[in-house]
């Protein structure tokens, strides 16, 4: 499977907890799509917010996001890693 990185923009403010929700709502359902979300991280004074997946393609990891209630603005694989 391949990892990758998706952005979300427009969450300014976002909590720990909000964050932590979100990333709940994904994993409840991951499972539908094949897709692991493997870690987040946000920026509250941006509002961006970055999530890492293993999926078999960028759509499946979108479709999740759509459907947990946060549509991501980029989706791009990570072809290499150290």
């Amino acid at each position: 499977m391949a990892k990758f990185m998706d952005v979300h923009h427009g969450m300014k403010g976002i909590t720990a907890d909000q964050l932590r929700e979100a990333h709940r709502a994904d994993l409840a359902i991951e499972k539908d799509e094949d897709v692991h979300f493997e870690q987040a991280w946000a920026d509250p004074e941006s509002g961006t917010v970055y999530c890492l997946s293993e999926a078999p393609s960028a759509e499946a990891v979108q479709r999740i996001h759509e459907r947990a209630g946060h549509k991501a603005d980029e989706v791009v694989p990570v072809p290499l890693t150290v």
